[in-house]
């Protein structure tokens, strides 16, 4: 059960990569490419949605419909930032911003878990390893120069909060659903409403990049879903402490892909998270 989130952070890296590449390279608007994505995501749901479509009673109580609103709204905005971010900065010089998807993820549980006893992990063997990992993975990238925000970086800070805020509110909902159900409802909803907003023109997408944009929706689902059943079956803290592995796979696939250099803390701050993982999993 344990090499599911890793997976999933696998497939978290790869997608980061791909979406500069259109985003940058293949020169997609971000409004086209967040409307063309999550309809690609939508659509690769459908044969699925028959087999493995439910919902229980308690996710239409009005409390529970607002909290998946929330998610929405929030996936929005985040995914808005994202794009964004990697469209105007290389990958690299946004990372210490991206590190602290998983640290505000881990601080969000922590907090929550005093309010609704319980839901979220408490357990120190698990929650220290997972600040270690956080905050190495932070210091790791911050350099004088990150010291002077520019918009991009500003950007992906909101996307890491507004991910982070989406997922562990995720949490309150996420046994009223399948991990399958509650990601194809979210997706239709970011679809939906990213449309009705932003009306996109898709005359710059040709056949090619469609089938690019697929391939990332996919990359989303297999992240997205694995995540979901962490949080199910592993815990908030414990499944985004093993998902911290992604920035490792992103260092290398920078470097092989990208052309980007990778230095020796990334080195060092893989190690640490390596150990934080293998520490929590063997505890």
């Amino acid at each position: 059960m344990y090499y599911l989130p890793v997976v999933g952070a696998v497939a978290n890296a790869f997608s980061v990569i791909f979406q500069r590449i259109i985003l940058v390279k293949k020169k997609v608007d971000i409004k086209s490419f967040q409307v063309t994505a999550f309809l690609a995501a939508t659509l690769l749901f459908l044969p699925f949605v028959y087999f493995f479509f439910h919902v229980s009673p308690e996710a239409l109580t009005t409390t529970n419909i607002i909290l998946f609103l929330v998610v929405i709204l929030f996936s929005i905005v985040a995914n808005l930032a994202l794009f964004y971010s990697i469209k105007g900065e290389k990958i690299s010089s946004l990372e210490p911003a991206f590190a602290l998807e998983p640290l505000f993820t881990v601080i969000l549980a922590v907090i929550a878990s005093f309010f609704f006893e319980g839901l979220f992990d408490r357990n120190l063997n698990i929650v220290i390893p997972a600040f270690i990992a956080g905050i190495a993975l932070v210091l790791s990238h911050v350099k004088r120069h990150h010291l002077r925000f520019d918009n991009y970086f500003i950007a992906a800070i909101v996307a890491s909060f507004f991910f982070a805020s989406e997922l562990v509110v995720s949490k309150f909902i996420l046994d009223y659903y399948t991990p399958l159900t509650f990601y194809f409802l979210r997706c239709l909803g970011v679809f939906l409403v990213s449309l009705l907003i932003f009306r996109p023109k898709f005359s710059g997408i040709n056949n090619k990049i469609r089938l690019e944009i697929l391939g990332i929706a996919f990359l989303w689902i297999s992240f997205r879903v694995i995540v979901y059943y962490g949080y199910l079956n592993l815990g908030v803290v414990f499944t985004t402490l093993i998902v911290m592995l992604a920035p490792i796979f992103t260092y290398f696939l920078a470097w092989w892909i990208l052309k980007e250099k990778i230095r020796w803390q990334d080195i060092v701050t893989s190690l640490i998270i390596i150990a934080c993982v293998v520490y929590a999993v063997l505890i």
